[in-house]
């Protein structure tokens, strides 16, 4: 059974804020923070909630599937900065929506967890127990930025994306997805409750991207092709040197790889439905082609899927 996704939506909050910004908040540059990072800007929400975002991003995507909202049996929301403790930021965005007698549920994956949530969904779908699941990565990270540590506080944004997930017979689909953890590794990159976002950078680095090129090699052998049949890829935008080295372990050519980190930097799991979006805007993606999706969080969690779109 083939999984589609229907539509794509985003929702980004109106307020930016650049790298020149930070220099009156904090003890940087836009020179330290672009050859570093590769972020020129960010989004940050203002009175928009978690739960607010996800639902416009999935007003968007309903609109761009063509379905009616009633045709969706079940909600995942990805994010690691839910807006309440419980009920659950998906329960929320069900309420906005006006939906009864669905299942609706956060996925607690850091920036990896649009990966989880498609592995989550693929699964339901494959086995029948829903036909059309709405997944959204939301994230309001700015509320758990400490804004005086030039560390962290420069590579964060807020925003939403939403896909629309459905049984298909068609060639689209899942050809290969894997999803790993590794909870040993935790203090790399945390944040504890009720408090900021605490990182190891050199050492997350390492780590980065040596897991996410295996997981890449992983899915590309199980479904027997190489980096040179991929038409594009579509990695988390955490860190433009991170994205370079990976491309290069790969020996997949820079027009191969999207990137938008420049206009919103690391929106978690927001991060990849909204450069799937962008791609699909801009032309750099259609039907048919070859898409290689792949990221690391916090747990340590990471892994890669890859879509016959």
């Amino acid at each position: 059974m083939g999984l589609k996704i229907e539509g794509v939506g985003i929702y980004l909050p109106k307020k930016r804020l650049t790298n020149f910004d930070l220099e009156k908040m904090v003890d940087t540059s836009d020179e330290w923070i672009t050859t570093r990072t590769g972020i020129k800007e960010r989004r940050i929400a203002e009175d928009e909630t978690t739960s607010y975002m996800a639902y416009r991003s999935a007003l968007s995507a309903i609109e761009r599937s063509g379905i009616s909202k009633e045709d969706i049996d079940g909600i995942i929301v990805a994010t690691l900065s839910p807006e309440k403790q419980f009920p659950s930021t998906a329960c929320l965005v069900q309420e906005k929506l006006g939906l009864k007698d669905i299942f609706a549920f956060d996925l607690s994956a850091a920036c990896s967890g649009f990966l989880y949530g498609l592995e989550v969904a693929w699964s339901m779908i494959s086995a029948g127990r829903a036909k059309r699941i709405l997944l959204i990565g939301s994230e309001k990270i700015s509320g758990i930025v400490d804004w005086k540590d030039r560390s962290t506080c420069v590579l964060f944004g807020d925003g939403a994306a939403s896909v629309i997930l459905t049984n298909d017979e068609s060639n689209s689909d899942i050809l290969a997805s894997k999803i790993y953890s590794d909870g040993s590794l935790w203090e790399l990159l945390y944040a504890p409750l009720c408090g900021y976002i605490n990182m190891k950078g050199r050492e997350l680095f390492k780590v980065a991207v040596r897991s996410m090129e295996e997981a890449c090699r992983y899915v590309l052998d199980k479904a027997g092709l190489s980096p040179e049949d991929v038409d594009l890829v579509i990695p988390h935008q955490a860190n433009i040197r991170i994205i370079n080295s990976l491309a290069e372990k790969l020996n997949i050519p820079e027009e191969k790889i999207y990137t938008n980190i420049h206009k919103y930097g690391n929106t978690s799991a927001a991060s990849i439905p909204i450069a799937l979006y962008e791609a699909l805007e801009e032309g750099r993606l259609k039907r048919g082609d070859i898409v290689l999706l792949t990221a690391m969080g916090g747990g340590l969690t990471w892994g890669a899927t890859l879509l016959r779109f």
